[in-house]
């Protein structure tokens, strides 16, 4: 990892609400990277995406993104054209629970989701294939959804425009245990597969175990990121 590093956290410190303010003392996350941190509760976790998106900015510290310290993003404008070049799975990301989850996956792409025009009906097949969601899938109300095809749904959300950065928050959160096995597997096969630098924050020690790449464990007090290797976990 170099300087040239798509995400590198400095000295960052922010008061979220929390008993401590959120510290990064040093994290790098490089080119194509699969990166997976344990420790993070859900605020702190949604804290920590906010600062990498530039949706918020630390107290102290730097954040450099793609190239770009987070400070140095001048207005709205700026921030909209940043902010594109990630893609989210969070279960703050909201779904249309009446529609299918077909017409969920083409709003990504068109707002007319009553009767998918042909061109997003092309895309969604492709996304849907590449996340594993079948064809009877596809109809199913997104409320309806069982938890992995939700899951899944909200990973090709994330994919929809060839994000450069993949963030990933308590992805497994909702799934039951073996679910959870699954969708990692499936996670690392497409990171394997597409290349992007991804950055998952999880507290579920199974699905951390088979995302593959790095894995970090945070601590809180310090703000400091330990390596951790994956035998530990037999």
């Amino acid at each position: 990892m170099t300087g040239s590093d798509p995400i590198v956290l400095r000295e960052v410190e922010k008061q979220y609400g929390g008993l401590r303010p959120l510290r990064i003392k040093d994290m790098r996350v490089g080119t194509g990277e699969y990166v997976t941190v344990l420790g993070f509760d859900r605020p702190s976790a949604e804290t920590l995406v906010n600062l990498i998106t530039a949706a918020t900015l630390p107290d102290q510290g730097e954040i450099t993104v793609l190239g770009q310290q987070t400070r140095d993003i001048a207005n709205s404008d700026e921030w909209l054209t940043f902010v594109e070049r990630f893609g989210i799975i969070s279960d703050r990301i909201v779904l249309l629970e009446a529609m299918t989850v077909a017409q969920n996956l083409a709003l990504s792409y068109d707002l007319e989701i009553e009767q998918i025009p042909q061109e997003g009906a092309v895309r969604v097949e492709r996304l849907a294939k590449e996340v594993g969601i079948g064809e009877d899938e596809l109809k199913t109300r997104a409320g309806d959804a069982p938890g992995l095809v939700r899951a899944r749904l909200y990973l090709a959300r994330a994919l929809a425009f060839d994000p450069e950065v993949l963030m990933l928050e308590h992805p497994s959160a909702s799934l039951e245990p073996d679910d959870g096995v699954r969708y990692a597997r499936l996670l690392r096969e497409m990171q394997t597969r597409r290349g992007v630098t991804t950055l998952c924050l999880t507290a579920d020690e199974r699905f951390a175990k088979e995302t593959g790449g790095r894995l970090l464990v945070w601590q809180p007090a310090t703000g400091e990121m330990h390596q951790r290797s994956r035998l530990r976990f037999w």
